[in-house]
């Protein structure tokens, strides 16, 4: 009995060894959810009296004081005035090393305009204004001149360049010179926005992280020779679902995102909860990212009561191994580790926030995005937009001269742009039944990926038989309805005013031009018709299959 015993012991433990392995191998193989917490630093607030200098500051002090009681690790970005301050310094240097990232902030401020031998045109010692507090505003061999006073004064108060530079934007050739000359290894810039303090991101690598092309910051690169090896993250935790149609119908959006000062988003606690659930569990591909933290000119009164929430749910998640807490720095390191260019991602919102029951899937490549949203039974395509290297920004060679300055990537879908309160532009899904002409409806969509680099969903139909399948890969929108033997097809609709960018329908390719650049999207499956709208698909085969073309496809 003794050696019975022991035999049983032994596999026991043999079984107990293999499905411990087995829960390890697949907690490594689950794609990891990164949280950075960058909070940047600016002296002084100009717009407001009541926030002082001492207002700014002692909301740095609170910052880092409630990351030290979570022990969260963090990034602090300063802007030049503050880095010039001795009691930010004493305050971030005094930081534990293994805790905390001291980085760089890259708004330019008057004193470091003027250090650098350059004109100050700004209306206060900070100006927000694209064309003085930002590098968009000088010209190249300027922004050098910027970069330069700017590393030399970092060193001499801590030691060392930053490895972490961000801002609502950084131009390519600031960029690529902050790498070249001083080893910068992670970025970061504003989340898309329309109009929302005078900036305009729109179109591009949908949150996550990218590496940019070596002409156009915003623009993701295809190929490793045209990109700048710094991967640049995209800021402040948007809302995936509400933020990409708030303000259709207007020139500018409002703010929908993890920030911890707007009470029906980051200061909320249901939508936290909502944000942070569909992050940890929504279908991901490569790893799913958001950025916590505050900027301090909203002051310690303002965001304390978003924070003193979201610190202690981050913490609990990164206990539970759900989430991964780590410098800008650290994420930059790994990024370059894992990916030579930049990888296919996506995120997966499905649950509900209260009564909202809306679901959205983002998409994202080195050559497209796309964004999906069921509503009401419905599936509507919102989004896409087309990637190419060699669209060369407006601010590579040259300054502007305007308050307000706009970024875009390659228009095919805009939901955004092309709305109206009465049409909410995008790509919807029709079949021939009973001799009606009838848009699908459907339930629960079923999101999942197969194989690393590719997502596919599932949509069960209801008022016919059969589902739709989309299967979104790397250079391909593949789309095929199982089941149903009726005649289906795809139609884009759009504003009757909308400025729609396609110059030419053909039956296998659709030509588009967008601010002086002409695009194309072939349908390797599939055909192309014109209407009156904009366009039609019609499946070969059961299928309809997209591919950006690139280069002289």
């Amino acid at each position: 009995m003794r050696y019975v015993a022991i035999a049983c012991s032994t596999i026991l433990l043999f079984t107990a060894c293999i499905t411990a392995r087995a829960e390890d191998s697949k907690a490594e193989a689950r794609a990891p959810r990164i949280v950075n917490i960058v909070n940047f630093i600016r002296l002084l607030e100009p717009r407001s009296e009541a926030i002082t200098e001492d207002v700014l500051y002692e909301t740095v002090v609170k910052q880092t004081e409630l990351m030290k009681q979570h022990k969260l690790p963090g990034t602090f970005l300063l802007q030049y005035d503050a880095l010039m301050e001795s009691r930010y310094q004493q305050l971030l240097e005094g930081l534990p090393d293994e805790q905390f990232e001291i980085g760089a902030w890259w708004e330019l401020p008057q004193p470091l305009v003027e250090k650098a031998g350059l004109e100050w045109r700004g209306r206060f010692p900070w100006d927000w204004h694209a064309d003085v507090g930002f590098a968009s505003g000088y010209t190249p061999e300027q922004r050098e001149k910027l970069v330069d006073v700017y590393m030399a004064d970092f060193k001499k108060a801590f030691g060392y360049y930053p490895k972490s530079v961000a801002s609502w934007f950084i131009d390519a050739h600031t960029l690529q010179y902050m790498r070249d000359r001083y080893g910068i290894v992670a970025s970061a810039n504003c989340k898309d926005q329309v109009g929302t303090d005078g900036y305009t991101l729109w179109g591009g690598y949908w949150n996550q992280a990218y590496y940019p092309s070596k002409v156009n910051a915003y623009m993701p690169a295809q190929t490793e020779s045209q990109q700048i090896p710094v991967p640049v993250f995209r800021m402040l935790g948007s809302d995936p679902l509400r933020q990409y149609d708030n303000g259709i119908g207007h020139t500018h959006q409002g703010v929908i995102s993890l920030e911890p000062v707007y009470g029906d988003s980051g200061g909320d606690a249901a939508w936290v909860d909502w944000f942070l659930e569909n992050f940890v569990d929504g279908e991901c591909l490569a790893f799913n990212y958001t950025q916590a933290g505050q900027e301090n000119s909203f002051t310690w009164d303002g965001m304390h009561r978003g924070l003193e929430y979201q610190f202690p749910l981050i913490a609990q998640l990164r206990d539970e191994g759900k989430v991964r807490v780590e410098t800008l720095h650290e994420s930059g390191e790994w990024f370059r580790r894992n990916f030579e260019t930049t990888p296919a991602t996506s995120m997966t919102y499905q649950s509900p926030l209260r009564d909202d029951t809306r679901q959205t899937v983002w998409f994202n490549s080195r050559f497209y995005r796309t964004s999906l949203i069921w509503q009401d039974r419905h599936l509507r395509i919102r989004d896409i937009h087309l990637f190419d290297e060699s669209v060369e920004s407006p601010i590579l060679k040259q300054k502007i001269t305007s308050p307000a300055v706009e970024f875009y990537a390659q228009p095919v879908v805009d939901g955004f742009h092309w709305s109206s309160r009465e049409v909410l532009a995008g790509i919807v899904f029709k079949a021939r039944i009973d001799g009606q002409d009838v848009e699908l409806t459907g339930g629960e969509p079923e999101v999942t990926s197969p194989q690393p680099g590719e997502l596919r969903i599932l949509w069960p139909l209801t008022n016919v038989e059969g589902a739709l399948v989309i299967e979104l890969a790397e250079r391909t929108m593949h789309i095929a309805l199982e089941g149903l033997s009726a005649d289906w097809w795809a139609e884009f609709r759009a504003a009757p005013d909308a400025d729609l960018p396609f110059t030419r329908v053909q039956a296998k390719s659709l030509d588009c031009s967008f601010q002086s650049h002409d695009y194309r999207v072939n349908a390797t499956e599939g055909s192309f018709t014109q209407t009156d709208g904009g366009f039609r698909i019609t499946p070969d085969g059961g299928a309809i299959t997209l591919r950006p073309a690139i280069g002289g496809e």
